[in-house]
């Protein structure tokens, strides 16, 4: 027979007492827009709509200026990857959100490297690269965290992580 865990409630005071959790912070240079955005997108134990707003416009589609909401798994990866390789220096993004239209023209240009139904044009996949951090690294870094599509392109000096399921290519 399972037992029901015991819960604390706490007051407002009781509850400022407890340590803080730190916030997650990330840096991103998009490389298309020139665009920095250094900040936090989750603060005691929730995502914050500002942070997550800002850094879904800076991974905005640059060719037609489309702004979609970016899923904050994909944040929570490349935090994860911050801290896993002990890098301070900026992401920098080669792809973001795609629009439908930017989608098509791409894959139209390389129909085995696009995917028809891409995770960029949900919000849910970046492709980046780390200067100082070998793409190989990063790409082995990506697949251990088991979160998602990991994806090698070292022809095209880039790793793409996505929010999907598990899988690599």
């Amino acid at each position: 027979m399972a037992t029901a865990a015991a819960a604390t409630i706490l007051t407002p005071d009781e509850s400022l007492a407890l340590p803080a959790v730190p916030g997650r912070q990330l840096h991103l240079h998009n490389l298309h827009t020139g665009e920095r955005l250094k900040g936090e997108y989750w603060s005691r134990g929730r995502y914050l709509k500002d942070g997550i707003r800002a850094f879904s416009r800076i991974l905005r589609d640059h060719r037609t200026g489309d702004v979609h909401p970016i899923d904050p798994k994909l944040f929570d990866i490349l935090h994860q990857l911050q801290r896993r390789l002990g890098f301070r220096d900026a992401v920098h993004v080669v792809s973001g959100y795609r629009s439908p239209a930017t989608n098509a023209m791409l894959r139209e240009n390389d129909s085995d490297g696009v995917a028809k139904f891409s995770y960029h044009m949900v919000g849910k996949a970046i492709d980046i690269r780390v200067p100082g951090i070998p793409l190989r690294t990063l790409h082995r870094a990506s697949l251990s965290l088991r979160a998602g599509g990991v994806g090698y392109y070292p022809d095209s000096n880039f790793v793409h992580v996505d929010v999907g399921p598990l899988r690599r290519w």
